[in-house]
């Protein structure tokens, strides 16, 4: 029997066929005035993205290599930083830090969870001195949206710097850079820009780039001074990922075609229909709702009692076809994780929770069929038109 495949993870992603046909045309140079060229526009449409006057340059890695120079080019041994943390990205955050002699303050909060900006507030009172704020916007292994705005605003009266890891935000959420006044902001090519991994962004303001003139860690491949100073020539310091570049255009292109604004609003129409589905047949997110905002990137959902949790996505995937992603660490088989980030609109949304009700009869669990799917259609219904 024949099993169609989706990828329906939070990154990566599915990858359009018009992107796969561009990157399969013959590869070109890396120093030639065609690759210049991609470069400076890549250079300008990421700027429409993250909203933003500032430099964004692209490292050939994955978004944690971006994470790293956020901490690398602007902060030197012993400075304090305050780190939010509450799911595995906040906490990589933190230990890149420290395994750069930083100073780390780690505000935690329970998975599942955020860290409001009072905290943080209280945080630099009582830390004078403090370099930096470090922060994830959409936390993907908890699937918790944090209050980016508000921090933003917090952290902005003060001489530090606000960090925050975009990469499973930006493109997908509301991302305001020069408006809110976040310093620096990192993303990844895996996720809402519909491509392969292999690609990191990095957005520095004015005031972060200052800091980056006394910053004294080490740093070679992740230059950041070196790689502005190689976009403004619109070329790169390394030998970049050309083929993953050049897909990347397209993407870009596809995006601002669609209008940032509306591709915001596409993300948020097809997470919160999973959303409904899933509570729909009495399964409940991993997100404190109300109290905390979801994510729209991803949907964490708890694994029902009496179900075997680690086997849904294994099931989903080899019986089914649907790759969703699993809980990380200590959730490993307490959360199933669905995703609605990038190439996805309303018919992944009922390709997902069809393949999760199919998955959850097989483990037992007894709820209605097609009740999830149902309640999904409607909400999409009364909110797009299709």
């Amino acid at each position: 029997m024949i099993v169609k495949k989706f990828l329906c993870a939070p990154g990566p992603t599915a990858v359009p066929a018009e992107i796969l046909n561009e990157m399969a045309k013959p590869l070109i140079h890396h120093r030639t005035p065609q690759f210049d060229a991609i470069i400076a526009e890549n250079a300008q449409l990421l700027k429409q993205v993250f909203k933003t006057q500032n430099p964004v340059v692209t490292f050939t890695s994955s978004g944690t290599g971006a994470m790293e120079a956020s901490i690398t080019n602007f902060l030197s041994k012993g400075d304090k930083a305050i780190v939010v943390s509450a799911g595995k990205f906040g906490e990589r955050f933190a230990e890149i830090g420290t395994a750069y002699g930083v100073e780390v303050i780690e505000l935690k909060a329970e998975y599942g969870k955020d860290v409001k900006p009072a905290a943080v507030a209280e945080a630099l009172k009582a830390n004078p001195g403090v370099k930096a704020v470090y922060s994830e916007y959409s936390e993907t292994s908890t699937a918790v949206a944090f209050d980016i705005k508000g921090i933003a605003e917090v952290v902005r009266k003060t001489d530090a710097i606000f960090v925050v890891d975009a990469i499973t935000a930006a493109g997908c959420m509301e991302l305001e850079m020069d408006a809110w006044g976040i310093d620096v902001a990192v993303a990844g090519s895996q996720k809402s820009f519909m491509i392969p991994p292999g690609l990191a962004f990095l957005a520095a303001s004015e005031k972060a780039r200052k800091m980056m003139e006394t910053s004294n860690l080490p740093k070679y491949y992740f230059d950041l001074a070196g790689e502005i100073k190689s976009n403004e020539k619109n070329t790169t310091s390394w030998t970049p990922a050309v083929t993953i570049i050049i897909g990347l255009n397209m993407a870009l292109k596809m995006m601002v075609s669609e209008g940032i604004d509306n591709v915001i609003k596409r993300h948020y129409i097809i997470a919160e229909a999973i959303r409904v589905g899933v509570q729909a047949i009495g399964l409940k997110l991993f997100a404190d709702v109300p109290n905390v905002r979801p994510s729209d990137a991803v949907t964490a959902v708890r694994v029902p009692d009496g179900v075997e949790g680690k086997k849904i996505p294994d099931i989903m995937q080899n019986k089914y076809g649907v790759t969703i992603a699993g809980g990380q660490g200590s959730m490993a088989g307490k959360i199933f994780r669905l995703g609605s980030l990038g190439y996805m609109d309303k018919t992944d949304v009922i390709i997902q929770l069809q393949a999760m009700e199919f998955t959850l009869k097989d483990l037992g669990f007894q709820f209605e069929s097609g009740k999830s799917v149902a309640a999904a259609q409607k909400f999409l219904l009364d909110n797009i038109k299709l």
